[in-house]
């Protein structure tokens, strides 16, 4: 069976965020247990599986996410990749629609090679700063908002875009304070550089320190940045080592989510499943 290394919200290789994909041929997945093993093996943000489902229903592929140590509800970047495999290997020309925990996701090829992710919008709740979360972040937040149910984070806003750059976590101690983890942000600097927002996302309940750009996260980031910027359409950049750009749309209680992927290797896994 083919497995694959894409790199996603990139458009050259080693840099954006890298995930794994598995086209399976069976019309249903393996145990649990043997993808989270693979996953664990590939040891990238997340793995992704798909597997392709009867014609003429809601979705044309099923399709689930595993960090090295756990199954997550909602996953931007391995969606993306899993999107460029299907269409650079024939497999779809068109719109594809994927079933996941967090209900139909649609990914759609643009004139210009980029994959547009259409994904529920993050609702926002304003809420107190946590006692500690200061000190594990290692700045003052300026507003913090939780993110809902999918992906269950802590989006912080910090004061700008140097100190979300200069961030040096304990990541041990941001455990204790969002399911998943904690999405820093801060308005860009100047926004002639081409980014309107930055962003650093730091995942260790999932076994994740810090992802090098986080599709999930955008969907909390646009609705947040478009209410203080007054458009819906924007882009963030997302200040990890890797570095990548997301295109966001808000519309209304969906996100589209915009980028190019770039495939780096592609193997066999030897394994049977």
């Amino acid at each position: 069976m083919r497995i694959r290394i894409v790199d996603a919200f990139t458009d050259r290789p080693f840099s954006g965020n890298p995930a794994g994909v598995l086209v399976l041929e069976s019309d249903g997945f393996p145990p649990a247990e043997r993808l989270q093993e693979i996953a664990a093996e590939v040891n990238l943000s997340e793995t992704a599986f798909a597997h392709p489902l009867p014609p003429g229903g809601a979705a044309d592929w099923a399709l689930r996410w595993f960090t090295p140590v756990v199954e997550v509800d909602m996953c931007g970047h391995a969606t993306l990749a899993t999107a460029h495999v299907l269409h650079t290997t024939g497999r779809a020309t068109g719109p594809v629609r994927f079933a996941a925990r967090c209900g139909v996701l649609t990914a759609t090829a643009g004139p210009d090679g980029g994959l547009t992710l259409d994904f529920p919008t993050s609702p926002l709740t304003e809420e107190p700063v946590p006692y500690g979360l200061a000190d594990a972040l290692g700045a003052d937040p300026v507003s913090v908002h939780d993110t809902g149910e999918h992906i269950g984070d802590l989006l912080v806003e910090l004061r700008d875009e140097a100190t979300v750059r200069g961030l040096a976590p304990d990541c041990a101690a941001l455990v204790a304070h969002s399911r998943r983890g904690v999405i820093a942000t801060a308005a860009a600097a100047d926004p002639a550089r081409g980014y309107d927002y930055v962003s650093r996302c730091f995942f260790p309940g999932v076994g994740i320190d810090e992802d090098p750009v986080t599709g999930s996260a955008h969907t909390a980031l646009a609705p947040f940045w478009s209410a203080r910027l007054g458009r819906d359409d924007l882009t963030g950049l997302q200040a990890s080592a890797r570095s990548g750009l997301v295109r966001t749309g808000l519309r209304g209680e969906r996100t589209l989510l915009t980028g190019t992927a770039v495939t780096v290797i592609d193997g066999e896994l030897l394994t049977a499943l």
